[in-house]
């Protein structure tokens, strides 16, 4: 039997930081329409109305705009927050990029070349900027259309002129993406699987904040971010993380933009993470849980100036 939730996620429109006051998101449904709600399933009982309210209540006081992505396969748990709303992706696109990459060498069934790796390495553990452009110019936004298309990942629009940073991502396309980089599937390989949790699970610890915030110590955890700031609509800063451990087998995504901060928007992702993963693990001792570091770093990406 599978249990759902649906109620009311308030987004205050404004918030005074750093002393100045952010304006009303752009694009923001107007005061008599009805915000979008936070949607969760489960095939547990009490589970889904757990984390509807929770996903809520973490999200009552924040300013901007936030997606939420959630789905734990072992309780087949989902929970969805402006599913399909784009943010330009600023890092997470990384893991697409790799993916990509991955996907384009396994068609003529060939390895990595020893630069490829390294450049994916720094990419990925490091959010190397430079890493990342010298790939996508590799690539092509041609290859990058193909794996998106082979992913089903509709929604995701590359960015042009090179502007990785300004691919237009969304909740629905990166839960797919986790899910394929976490499951067997024809598009990506085991080895290229493992391959990509490697290396998100080696992400320097600067750059460890977000998703894997109050999950156990126990559980594994992977995770990209990003962050990227510009003249409309403030910081976007997001998160992706896939966990795995004590019973549970599940990815988070939260994407964010209008935040007065890069630390704003970090903040508002982990207290969505936190009840999360608490709602999850209920028993977890509070000594066991991930504390992300509390100085958050990520790469400057490259956008135009206007």
């Amino acid at each position: 039997m599978t249990h759902r939730i649906s109620l009311r996620a308030r987004v205050l429109p404004a918030v005074i930081a750093a002393g100045m006051l952010v304006p009303v998101v752009a694009g923001a449904a107007p005061a008599a329409a009805a915000a979008p709600q936070v949607s969760c399933t489960s095939g547990k009982a009490g589970l889904a109305a757990k984390l509807q309210r929770d996903i809520t209540a973490a999200l009552a006081t924040r300013s901007g705009t936030v997606a939420v992505g959630l789905h734990d396969r072992a309780t087949n748990t989902t929970c969805t927050l402006r599913a399909t709303t784009a943010y330009d992706s600023a890092s997470v696109v990384k893991v697409t990029v790799l993916a990509t990459l991955l996907w384009d060498a396994r068609k003529t069934n060939r390895y990595l070349t020893a630069r490829e790796s390294s450049l994916a390495t720094a990419m990925i553990t490091k959010s190397d900027n430079a890493a990342t452009t010298s790939l996508w110019n590799q690539l092509g936004v041609t290859k990058v259309k193909g794996f998106l298309t082979a992913a089903g990942m509709t929604r995701t629009v590359p960015g042009s002129g090179g502007y990785w940073g300004l691919t237009r991502i969304n909740v629905t396309d990166e839960q797919r993406l986790l899910s394929l980089i976490t499951a067997r599937n024809s598009v990506l390989s085991d080895n290229s699987r493992a391959y990509i949790l490697k290396l998100m699970g080696q992400v320097v610890t600067s750059q460890r904040w977000g998703t894997p915030a109050g999950a156990p110590s126990s559980v594994s955890k992977q995770v990209k971010n990003g962050w990227l700031q510009r003249a409309t609509r403030g910081w976007r800063v997001h998160s992706i993380g896939t966990f795995k451990g004590g019973g549970h087998d599940y990815t988070i995504s939260v994407l964010t933009d209008g935040n007065s901060t890069m630390n704003y928007g970090v903040n508002t992702i982990q207290a969505v993470s936190k009840v999360i993963h608490r709602d999850l693990f209920p028993t977890a001792p509070t000594a066991s849980l991930y504390k992300p570091t509390l100085t958050p770093r990520e790469a400057f990406v490259a956008v135009p100036q206007s």
